[in-house]
């Protein structure tokens, strides 16, 4: 029996997830993102409501879990880079500065009349790495809100964490797990 279906195709959440003792099934939504809205914090809670209710839609009896990430820098909304021209720039915007990241989460099941949706903000500081060192970079993290996966060793880019490391991975599993708790008690496994 699962817990719910995780519509996201990110490895890392489901990493994090499984790493909780979760079971789940991976459905992800093949929605597109676009949002309306231009705060990062609306913005995550929009679509990963939108991606978790796509899924919903197909699956309403079960419980379904969207998640959304962006990185907030210097009063721009920065996803997942392009190209790796892109990823450069990106690299290159944030490099020495402080940022957030935020991720959205959303809980639904339709039948049962459950829509919790939550966000999660931490703040990281990036090194101040060499371009050349930016543009070894570039090419690695396509896939990634940033252009960065801390969680890889080879990738030196944020030298300090204040709030939920798991949140800049890509699923906030402490605020994730009280979520969960306070709709079901406890972790269904």
């Amino acid at each position: 029996m699962t817990d719910f279906i995780l519509a996201s195709q990110s490895p890392r959440r489901s990493e994090l997830l499984a790493k909780e003792g979760y079971k789940f099934e991976v459905i992800p939504s093949m929605l597109k993102e676009v949002t309306a809205f231009k705060k990062p914090h609306a913005m995550v809670k929009d679509l990963a409501s939108k991606k978790a209710f796509s899924v919903a839609l197909l699956y309403p009896r079960e419980n379904v879990v969207g998640a959304d990430t962006v990185v907030f820098c210097k009063g721009r909304v920065i996803g997942k880079p392009k190209n790796v021209k892109d990823a450069f720039k990106i690299l290159s915007f944030l490099n020495n500065s402080w940022q957030s990241v935020y991720t959205g989460v959303a809980i639904i099941n339709k039948e049962k009349h459950i829509y919790d949706v939550f966000y999660t903000v931490t703040k990281c500081k990036a090194r101040n790495l060499t371009e050349k060192e930016l543009k070894a970079m570039s090419p690695k993290n396509l896939d990634k809100a940033g252009a960065y996966a801390m969680q890889d060793k080879d990738d030196r880019l944020i030298e300090r964490v204040k709030g939920s490391y798991t949140n800049v991975v890509g699923l906030p599993t402490e605020d994730f797990n009280k979520h969960w708790r306070a709709l079901y008690g406890r972790k269904r496994i």
